[in-house]
């Protein structure tokens, strides 16, 4: 069943974009350790992610994109993944937008009404993303409430031509690059969730605080700080209430972030390799018995992570079931804990040396370590549902 999935998954097309994206992962490894150093943000790579049309991936090519879908991106981000994570989880900020506009909009019930207003205004993203080159971010994290879509203190203000909004986003990644921040919202006395593009240069728009955290270093997750921020109407890129349809019945697109980590299991696995094989030097290690054992292991924890991931891939659309959707929760579980795990098996096998900077082991496993904190599916978040799923069936248990 796992190889008639991994087949499925693995169409021409998806892997046509893979393969462009692998063109660019050796420069974007070079650099990798540099950014980490600096904690400054990927500007050469998303240069490259710019000249190879990838800001585009999940942009229809009727409208000068790749036409990639879910689990093209999927793909992608895990090769991205493997050479530089923090570029990854920086692309995924801006790729999500376009997911979430497109192909996750065109499964959600809409009004005719809706529908055409969709239509106008994600055409203006688009092409915003593609003949200006945007780079959008979609800051959601405020670090009061661990929901998906509970607890937005940000508010939108309704005011002649559009809104003024007003709140504070924490780990808001590309804080101080994207051309466009898209926050969640709320408008006082309405329970529906917005998503509205802020643009960078309005007046209004802040970062604060500083960037210097244990590992992905170069995301730039600055604060967002927001006060009395006029957004056009126009930037109201899906209709009220389409967010919260979506996190209920496309509860996929909150385990993007966990692509860039099974790309990163896969940096770990190429490096510790590398080691024991003794690749450029005269030295082998793959001949004791003790660090075969550790091999064998790291092997073990990374296929199950991608087996897993890839089966969640190929069943990944609206309204999954109650046990699709646990598997995606076991996914991102296995995955954001199976990085540092592996990490710290790597390290083991490699020894002391594989500890200093600038190795790229110690590098992984601290850029490892920061995975499951990452909302709103966290690992404890995750362990959360699944401790309770399938125990009381009479609860209607809310995927999102």
């Amino acid at each position: 069943m796992c190889a008639l999935t991994v087949t499925t998954i693995l169409t021409p097309e998806r892997q046509a974009l893979v393969a462009r994206m692998a063109e660019l992962g050796p420069a974007f490894a070079a650099r990798a350790a540099g950014y980490d150093r600096d904690a400054a943000f990927p500007t050469e790579n998303w240069d490259d992610l710019k000249d190879a049309g990838l800001l585009g991936i999940c942009i229809p090519k009727a409208d000068g994109g790749l036409g990639g879908d879910f689990v093209g991106y999927a793909l992608v981000a895990e090769e991205l993944g493997r050479h530089c994570t923090s570029t990854a989880l920086t692309f995924n900020m801006h790729v999500a937008t376009t997911l979430l506009t497109g192909q996750i909009a065109d499964d959600m019930e809409l009004t005719d009404a809706e529908r055409s207003q969709l239509e106008e205004r994600r055409a203006v993203l688009r092409a915003g993303i593609v003949e200006q080159h945007h780079i959008h971010s979609q800051p959601f994290s405020e670090g009061i409430a661990a929901g998906a879509t509970a607890g937005y203190a940000t508010r939108a203000t309704p005011t002649n031509g559009g809104y003024l909004v007003s709140g504070r986003k924490i780990f808001a990644s590309l804080s101080g690059a994207a051309n466009i921040h898209n926050v969640v919202c709320l408008v006082e006395g309405d329970p529906r969730v917005r998503l509205l593009g802020l643009p960078a240069d309005a007046q209004g728009v802040h970062i604060e605080g500083d960037w210097d955290p244990l590992g992905m270093r170069a995301t730039d997750s600055r604060n967002l700080v927001m006060d009395n921020v006029f957004v056009p109407a126009g930037n109201e890129w899906i209709p009220p209430g389409m967010f919260d349809q979506a996190a209920q019945r496309w509860p996929y697109f909150y385990m993007t972030l966990s692509f860039a980590y099974l790309g990163l299991m896969r940096a770990i696995m190429d490096d510790t390799a590398s080691y024991l094989r003794g690749d450029g030097s005269p030295n082998t290690r793959r001949d004791h018995p003790i660090k075969q054992q550790g091999w064998a292991e790291m092997n073990l924890a990374y296929e199950q992570a991608q087996a897993l991931c890839y089966r969640v891939l190929g069943e990944a659309g609206a309204d999954p079931t109650p046990a699709q959707t646990r598997r995606a929760w076991a996914s991102m579980v296995t995955t954001m804990e199976g990085a540092p795990t592996l990490a710290s098996t790597a390290i083991r096998v490699c020894g002391g040396r594989s500890m200093l900077r600038p190795s790229t082991l110690e590098q992984y496993y601290r850029d490892a370590r920061c995975g499951a904190t990452m909302l709103p599916w966290s690992v404890e978040v995750c362990l959360d549902r699944l401790g309770r799923a399938g125990l009381y069936p009479e609860l209607d248990e809310e995927p999102a």
